[in-house]
């Protein structure tokens, strides 16, 4: 398998599952720190990902407003497979 993205820490990155579509780019996404977080859809993933109820994505928290955070990568389901399988997601309930 190639390299799967993981979350860089140092930029404020983690994952989360898609928990409520709110219309145009909003989304509600469960992290993996315990808290519910309002995220947008930036423009480069809008044109090219569409994103449904369940997915797992990498979200990148806004440093001055941390309830708040961006969505920069979606997983495909192998992919979330395979990371389930090496313990990545031990933190979410997936």
């Amino acid at each position: 398998m190639s390299k799967v993205r993981l979350p860089h820490r140092n930029e404020f990155e983690m994952f989360g599952v898609v928990t409520q579509r709110q219309g145009a780019s909003q989304i509600k996404v469960q992290c993996e720190d315990g808290l519910e977080r309002s995220c947008r859809i930036t423009g480069k993933m809008r044109k090219r990902a569409w994103i449904r109820d369940n997915d797992l994505v990498i979200v990148r928290i806004w440093d001055f407003q941390p309830s708040k955070a961006d969505i920069v990568w979606r997983y495909l389901g192998f992919q979330m497979e395979h990371l389930k399988r090496k313990g990545f997601l031990d933190k979410l309930n997936i």
